[in-house]
């Protein structure tokens, strides 16, 4: 018999925060090893507990949760998604205009499926959450990257998104706050976006999963607050700010210009309904978490956990020679760059790989998240500050033996 081939639709798909590496690291820890994991943002395991009022809602509604809800989402959940909405100034927004996923995961997927026909483009930032390219690669769309720019604290390059835009681009994928890099946009950049879609007659796709994980009275701004003339399509959940991320439960808000988006709408519902529902009793955390105490404020503000956590692992990424890293304003990363001058990397998965197999820490390699240079690694800021210390240590190390032995390769004769 012949063997069995995996669809050619993935053949340029990735996904390398869970991607070969960390096959790696669970042989290794299969072998007895202890691996310090800095490689993906799911709170729970970082001691990260989602609040029990969360909790206790669900665990008191499973009895009404045991048939398939609307496929939209049950209305309560949805209401309280359009309340948000209303308090963070995107106006308009029905309940029907809210849906309800398995995670923004899905939400993403199934918003690029009911939207692109083969050959579509999509822009998407670079470096992404590689989850964007693929979702469009996977519904037979073209993801061109566009630049984001290091030296203006990441932000979108609005001339490179410019210069990027044909005839067969459809929208705009904007995600803020960022991962990996950690910045938070500021109001110029995103209206110079809104004007380009404006311009261009595209849709704005805007991934706010970290839209209160702010650092040093940084402001999120939400895209849909910003336009009534361009559709905004808005990804947010309960992962991240409400620590619950195995309860996979987030939406998508359709705002804007809903007069051009009927057919787009249509489509949607046909595939919310094919999925018949997202899970039910998790549904009801969401009243609870968009409506109670926001007990993520706590640990972003002066002596919070996740803010010591931040600046603990920044300030001694940053003294490590040859390490430089633009300071994250918001999420649960560092992006930091390696000077090739000082670590000529010209594979950074197998740097990261040897890395892993030296000093038994796993990170993810830039290029995971379609940055074009191999100059770049991604840190999660999650564990705590001792675990952090001893990882950066450990990074330290690696990298002097990295560096000597590039300089003992380069000395002549």
């Amino acid at each position: 018999m012949q063997d069995i081939q995996k669809s050619g639709k993935l053949q340029n798909v990735c996904y390398e925060i869970r991607g070969p590496i960390l096959h790696e690291a669970r042989r290794l820890e299969e072998e007895g090893q202890r691996i310090l994991k800095l490689n993906i943002g799911n709170p729970a395991p970082f001691g990260f507990d989602a609040p029990e009022e969360i909790i206790q809602d669900m665990i008191l509604n499973i009895p009404a949760s045991q048939g398939y809800c609307d496929a939209k989402g049950l209305f309560s959940a949805r209401k309280s998604v359009m309340q948000y909405c209303q308090q963070r100034q995107i106006d308009n927004v029905t309940i029907d205009d809210v849906y309800i996923g398995n995670g923004v995961s899905e939400l993403i997927v199934m918003a690029m499926q009911g939207l692109l026909n083969n050959g579509d483009e999509m822009l998407v930032p670079a470096p992404d959450y590689p989850l964007w390219t693929a979702a469009v690669t996977l519904a037979g769309g073209s993801p061109v990257h566009y630049i984001k720019d290091e030296q203006s604290d990441w932000c979108p390059d609005l001339d490179d998104i410019r210069s990027k835009i044909t005839s067969k681009t459809r929208g705009i994928v904007v995600i803020n706050p960022n991962n990996p890099t950690g910045a938070v946009y500021p109001r110029e950049v995103l209206e110079g976006i809104v004007e380009l879609a404006r311009e261009h007659n595209l849709i704005i796709f805007s991934d706010e999963i970290y839209d209160k994980i702010l650092y040093d009275e940084a402001e999120h701004i939400p895209m849909g607050s910003l336009t009534q003339d361009v559709l905004c399509v808005t990804f947010n959940g309960l992962s991240k700010s409400w620590r619950a991320a195995g309860f996979r439960t987030g939406w998508m808000i359709l705002s804007g210009a809903m007069h051009l988006a009927k057919d787009y709408h249509d489509g949607l519902q046909m595939l919310a309904s094919m999925r018949l529902c997202s899970n039910v009793p998790s549904q009801y955390a969401i009243q609870t978490a968009l409506g109670g105490y926001q007990s993520i404020n706590d640990l972003v503000l002066p002596g919070g956990r996740l803010k010591e956590q931040r600046d603990k692992a920044w300030e001694m990424v940053t003294s490590i020679p040859g390490v430089s890293c633009v300071k994250p304003k918001g999420a649960l990363y560092l992006f930091p760059k390696l000077d090739p001058k000082i670590y000529p990397i010209e594979n950074d998965e197998q740097m990261v790989l040897e890395f892993l197999r030296q000093e038994k820490v796993l990170l993810v390699q830039g290029s995971g998240f379609n940055w074009p240079s191999h100059d770049h690694v991604r840190i999660v800021t999650l564990p705590r500050v001792d675990v952090l210390e001893e990882a950066m240590e450990k990074f330290a190390r690696f990298l002097d033996r990295l560096k000597r032995k590039h300089q003992v390769v380069s000395m002549p004769g």
